[in-house]
């Protein structure tokens, strides 16, 4: 079932987007050669339960930590480790989620650790985020859902990088997860309207090689098949008729990409909840 958010609503999800948003900028200050992975957790704890809410992961379905770290070819869901020591060049992927009076906010980002990596490693970071942004700018009203998944599949695909499949971007509000499931491909006009109050964590995953990923031992961490480099990066939008609210924007980041010229500065009083 899709749950419409009440303006009440989207602004405790915004709530619980800025606690994300300033936990990633904390880690990604943090994120230096030297730097456990369990010691970049955590300070994002610390973060969280600074600012009086909740860890998003922690304990979801026995994850066992407060942020997934996913090194260079893991894709997804690393479990964050002391044995984990980041090193120049390593490509770093920190998901973060936090609770805010009952609601979730869910990010991601790439960071590239020190200032070693290749052209190549750049581009993938970067076209991967440009990706998500693609697919942010299409989360508006009286649009379909795969208008979202063609334009991260299509950003991918003219890079020439894999766009993973298995793994995709979701609903959200009191839930972490619910519906509807938002594939990072697919033709575009197809799937749910896209209603005002609707909230989406859109999140792109592309890897320097092929799609296909694995599952490790620990039932957690997700590896590309054939070891090359992958970038994932994710925002928690609603949708306005203001146009697209990106709930976890960082202070380096619009909030509001595509607000209609004129419009009241969120929208919010033309959002019913469903």
């Amino acid at each position: 079932m899709i749950v419409r958010k009440s303006p009440a609503e989207l602004e405790s999800m915004a709530r619980a987007g800025a606690v994300v948003a300033a936990l990633h900028e904390v880690v990604r200050a943090a994120a230096q050669p030297g730097v456990s992975t369990a010691e970049l957790d955590a300070l994002a704890e610390r973060e969280v339960r600074n600012r009086r809410a909740v860890p998003s992961f922690k304990g979801y379905r026995g994850f066992p930590a407060t942020l997934c770290t996913s090194v260079n070819d893991q894709v997804v869901h690393g479990i964050p480790s002391p044995d984990v020591i980041l090193r120049e060049g390593d490509l770093l992927k920190v998901d973060a989620g936090a609770v805010v009076d009952g609601y979730h906010g869910d990010s991601a980002a790439t960071w590239i650790i020190g200032d070693s990596a290749s052209d190549a490693v750049r581009d993938l970071v970067e076209a991967t985020r440009a990706g998500l942004w693609a697919g942010l700018t299409r989360a508006r009203v009286g649009g379909r859902l795969t208008d979202v998944s063609s334009a991260i599949e299509q950003a991918g695909l003219a890079g020439g990088y894999g766009v993973v499949r298995e793994y995709g971007g979701h609903g959200i509000g009191r839930a972490l997860h619910e519906d509807p499931r938002v594939p990072n491909y697919g033709r575009s006009g197809r799937g749910p309207r896209l209603v005002a109050g609707l909230t989406l964590a859109i999140e792109p995953l592309y890897s320097l090689g092929e799609d296909a990923t694995e599952v490790l031992a620990d039932d957690w961490t997700v590896v590309t098949v054939d070891g090359s480099l992958s970038a994932h990066w994710e925002h928690t939008v609603a949708v306005t008729p203001a146009g697209p609210w990106v709930l976890t924007a960082r202070s380096d980041e619009p909030a509001w990409p595509l607000a209609e010229p004129g419009a009241d500065a969120r929208g919010l009083d033309a959002v019913e909840a469903g």
